[in-house]
């Protein structure tokens, strides 16, 4: 029976640097050739998904976006843009608020020139997409397709004024250190799964995922097997069913061993 898998990005595949160990290359290749399916499952909008370590493993699909945009085998199956009034309204009260914001979307990135001078993220997005990160500043709020956006707030940030502007189109999660995601209202990986499982007839029972972090938790909540990382934050490991070991202490590797999926 196909099982299927599916990995959050940061701190689960890759580390802080943005490595992906190598027993967890070779444990994913060995999960595909038993003959179960490997999807990443990511907050990150599928413009900022391109790496070369992704394709050297070769996975069967994306659910990218916190849910919003789902492909496989590079098929687009599913995607859920922002209107042009939901791009608008935030937009709009970003700029009362003094918060640089990030639009993002399938195929560009569209974010503010000033505000995030130091955020290594940030700039990762700028040099590795190039002309595909526009800055707001050059660029139509009509030509904006994107399925979220994310944010920095600052000490100088009315960041409780955005939510309570917002708090009937969006979900936020605040990952710490000023870093905001937003995403449509009703949202998150567990729904882009939930959509697969409904596409493609795959029991519940049949999923695994495997995070580490906040924005996990709901994919984590719904599959019918859940792994934190042994890097995981408390809340992750809270509601998982098994925690494996460090990102680099071949956590993946053990966690498909445990469950006899390698």
């Amino acid at each position: 029976m196909t099982k299927y898998v599916f990995f959050d990005i940061d701190g689960t595949l890759w580390d802080e640097k943005m490595i992906v160990p190598e027993s967890t290359k070779v444990a994913i290749k060995k999960l595909q050739e038993n003959g179960h399916k490997a999807f990443v499952c990511t907050g990150r909008a599928m413009g900022n998904v391109n790496d070369p370590q992704f394709d050297e493993i070769g996975f069967d699909g994306f659910i990218a976006s916190c849910g919003n945009h789902v492909e496989m085998d590079g098929n687009i199956l599913y995607e859920n843009n922002m209107s042009y009034e939901e791009v608008k309204a935030v937009y709009d009260v970003s700029r009362e608020a003094n918060m640089p914001i990030i639009y993002e979307g399938t195929f560009y990135q569209w974010l503010d020139r000033e505000g995030f001078e130091g955020d290594a993220y940030i700039d990762y997005i700028v040099e590795n997409l190039k002309d595909r990160a526009i800055f707001l500043d050059e660029c139509d709020l009509r030509d904006i397709v994107a399925n979220k956006f994310s944010a920095l707030a600052n000490e100088n940030t009315d960041y409780e004024t955005v939510e309570e502007t917002l708090a009937h189109l969006f979900d936020f999660m605040d990952h710490g250190d000023g870093i905001i995601e937003a995403v449509p209202k009703g949202t998150s990986k567990a729904t882009g799964i939930a959509w697969l499982c409904e596409h493609l007839g795959i029991a519940i029972e049949d999923t695994y995922a495997i995070g580490d972090s906040i924005n996990d938790l709901e994919m984590l909540s719904f599959v019918g097997h859940s792994i934190a990382m042994g890097n995981a934050s408390q809340v992750a490991k809270d509601v998982a069913e098994y925690v494996t070991t460090h990102i680099h202490e071949d956590g993946i590797k053990h966690a498909l061993e445990y469950y006899g999926l390698i």
